[in-house]
């Protein structure tokens, strides 16, 4: 598949997709007029990409994640070590936002309960 089609069911913008290649994250075949010809291995890829970058990871680290699996299999123990230190990263940062959000909402509750007056510079 093309790359506008890659964009529209990936919902990655095309830029981002050649960026991607451009960093070489991705690596994708072209056809004999020189367009990129997407195949089902790169969606997945593309979308496990996108997963990575949600949860925090930086692109230098899914940059050697990347090259780490073009090598082959013999880095599968190195490549799980990197999703483990950053699911690591992940759970710390989801109890981060959990008392960020317990936070937010006694002071929601908080301004739920206070009588309005005219002095509301109080936080």
């Amino acid at each position: 598949m093309i790359i506008s089609e890659m964009a529209q069911l990936t919902k990655i913008s095309e830029y981002t997709l050649r960026y991607y290649e451009k960093k070489e994250l991705i690596t994708v075949s072209r056809d004999a007029r020189g367009r990129r010809n997407y195949d089902e291995n790169d969606i997945e890829w593309i979308r496990f990409i996108q997963r990575l970058k949600e949860t925090g990871m930086p692109l230098r680290d899914i940059k050697k994640y990347s090259d780490l699996r073009a090598e082959g299999d013999q880095t599968i123990p190195e490549r799980r070590v990197m999703l483990e230190t950053h699911r690591l990263f992940v759970v710390a940062e989801q109890q981060k936002w959990t008392q960020n959000l317990c936070n937010l909402d006694a002071k929601i509750e908080y301004y739920a309960t206070m009588p309005l007056t005219t002095d509301q510079t109080k936080f």
